[in-house]
């Protein structure tokens, strides 16, 4: 098949590295224009569109969905990953097959922008990847192939997501043959829909009057990015990795004990591993205690 691919994020690149070798045309890339990123704004493709530059593929970047030309009437198939862009009826059936997605989560389960992160914040202990057909809808289109793949205890998003898109390659090669062989995809079950919405800044603050476990769900569901965030002497703190510990603490309490950065909540403390101060890179909670020492009865917001 001649084929393209609209992705931005790096968990495509292991999909896209099989369809390079695959039997299949890789022959287009189709990815989010340029974005400022960092303290410089600096001007900067996504990670597939280095890939694709790379590789020597053409890569097209509209800036929404209505600058798209019609291109897409000459290729058999395309695939989005992570491309983050609805995308409307008369462009979905332009190609033979039209689109398809491999998305992040075991549909109708977790519709959305923020499947993995959702997963994590939910408690869940299993997940999966899904193929399906695109239609107008958010991720409503029929199903061509399912595999679950469980959550391990203490996995960042950022970790799982890493995990789930090695499962790309195999998911999208058993498709591609379903469909060349004609296999009609199967209806998803609308009534068990749920919803995985795009994470927002003001969710990521912690509320230590919540439950340990929700707490600990939270942080490591918003890892890396955006971090849940919590507020320490008047500011930020990123915290990325934590624990139930098992002995409790006053809410919002702070306190090096025994070798471990704690947290009081309503239920058990939380240990902090791995946090983010203002302005900082990355570092175990412990070296950040160190330097922070904290004062008796201290707590963090």
């Amino acid at each position: 098949m001649k084929i393209a691919v609209a992705a931005s994020p790096e968990v495509a690149i292991p999909t896209l590295e099989y369809l390079l070798t695959s039997e299949h045309d890789l022959v287009l890339i189709i990815s989010r224009p340029d974005s400022q990123v960092g303290r410089g704004r600096e001007l900067t493709p996504t990670a597939v569109s280095n890939w694709a530059t790379a590789k020597g593929i053409e890569i097209y970047c509209p800036n929404k969905a209505a600058d798209f030309d019609d291109r897409l009437k000459t290729y058999d198939l395309v695939l989005t990953i992570g491309y983050g862009v609805l995308l409307p009826e008369h462009i979905l059936v332009q190609p033979k097959f039209g689109f398809i997605n491999l998305h992040f989560s075991l549909l109708p389960k977790l519709r959305g922008a923020a499947p993995v992160q959702r997963a994590i914040i939910d408690g869940l202990t299993e997940t999966g990847i899904s193929v399906f057909q695109l239609e107008a809808g958010m991720d409503t289109g029929p199903i061509y192939f399912q595999n679950t793949y469980p959550i391990k205890a203490g996995a960042t998003a950022g970790e799982l997501l890493n995990e789930l898109s090695l499962l790309g390659p195999n998911a999208i090669d058993e498709t591609l043959k379903a469909i060349a062989n004609g296999v009609t995809p199967v209806p998803q079950d609308h009534s068990l829909a749920t919803s995985a919405a795009k994470l927002s800044k003001t969710e990521a603050q912690i509320d230590w009057s919540t439950n340990a476990k929700e707490i600990v769900n939270k942080i490591l569901g918003f890892a890396p990015n955006p971090g849940a965030t919590a507020k320490f002497r008047g500011e930020v703190l990123r915290i990325t990795k934590a624990r139930v510990y098992e002995h409790s603490l006053p809410t919002g309490r702070i306190s090096l004990i025994d070798g471990s950065v704690l947290v009081g909540t309503s239920t058990n403390a939380i240990e902090l591993l791995e946090v983010t101060p203002a302005g900082k890179r990355s570092m175990s909670a412990v070296a950040w205690a160190n330097g922070a020492r904290f004062v008796d009865g201290e707590t963090i917001e």
